[in-house]
């Protein structure tokens, strides 16, 4: 039961900082991404082939990832941030499709269907992390310093160029700020921290494959965000324990065939976004309204 238990923390610190990293774009930017498991993924498969190949320190790999998938990034960031809304949201799916494509098909680095199985665990300065306890405690330190770092983001003058964007882009341009640089800025850290998550997950499952990657990832990040509340900095964590206790919970209920449980967790996803929309559109912690923001 502990180490269930243990499991189920550790894939949760996971799914916050992708929540969180989300929200910085989504809640902060007013950007619609749905091609955040493709970065997840990116930083997931980049250190596994290091830690195969080369080598499996912790702050080698996770350097690597959030560098690679930043630099990757701006292939979404600028030339799709020219246009805005649906079209953004339109682009980012169609990166989502391609990087799938290239995960299932590049079987020489990604291992193809198959994945890449065998990953060591993380070392740093000369521990490994062999005992999933001292892990956890890894996730969870991971998890308050991209919390930190997202304070310190909004909170800065970065924060405020991003959300003065947000509520009115073409005010913002009048008033001087390099609108397309601070979207792409903020574009790109919103992806190197989905490397880390990805770092992490890689190491932790010593196996990754597509599967873990696909449009309905990136999907279930935007309803952790949306339930917990955008725009506000622990609304993410709260909707990522949410949806990540979710699935656990449902199979304490005898009456639920187990076949048939994925389908009922994305009815249930579904329904809260929807109760939520109609009487708490702010998320559980009370993000930004359409009142506040004008």
């Amino acid at each position: 039961m502990l180490a269930y238990l243990q499991n189920i923390a550790v894939l949760f610190c996971i799914n916050a900082i992708l929540a969180l990293t989300l929200n910085f774009i989504m809640g902060y930017a007013g950007i619609f991404s749905l091609a955040h498991a493709a970065f997840f993924g990116v930083g997931a498969y980049a250190t596994a082939y290091l830690a195969l190949h080369y080598t499996d320190s912790l702050l080698v790999c996770m350097a690597a990832s959030a560098g690679l998938t930043a630099l990757l990034s701006m292939a979404l960031a600028l030339p799709a941030l020219r246009v805005r809304g649906e079209y953004f949201v339109a682009a980012s799916m169609g990166l989502q499709v391609i990087a799938v494509t290239i995960f299932s098909e590049w079987k020489s680095v990604t291992g193809g269907l198959g994945g890449m199985i065998g990953i060591p665990r993380p070392t740093l300065f000369g521990y490994t992390f062999n005992d999933d306890t001292a892990f956890l405690l890894l996730a969870i330190a991971v998890l308050a310093l991209v919390l930190i770092a997202t304070a310190m983001l909004v909170r800065g003058s970065f924060g405020r160029s991003l959300m003065a964007i947000r509520d009115s882009e073409s005010a913002a341009q009048a008033y001087g700020l390099h609108v397309n640089a601070v979207k792409a800025l903020s574009v790109a850290v919103c992806a190197g921290l989905a490397g880390v998550a990805g770092t992490l997950y890689a190491f932790y499952m010593s196996f990754v494959n597509v599967e873990s990657f696909m449009l309905e990832t990136s999907i279930v990040l935007m309803a952790m965000v949306i339930i917990g509340g955008t725009g506000t900095l622990f609304g993410p964590v709260v909707g990522a324990a949410l949806l990540m206790s979710l699935p656990a919970a449902l199979t304490y209920l005898p009456f639920l065939p187990p076949a048939e449980l994925g389908a009922i967790q994305q009815i249930v996803y579904g329904v809260a976004m929807v109760l939520l929309m109609m009487f708490r559109p702010g998320g559980l912690v009370g993000g930004r309204t359409e009142g506040k923001s004008s």
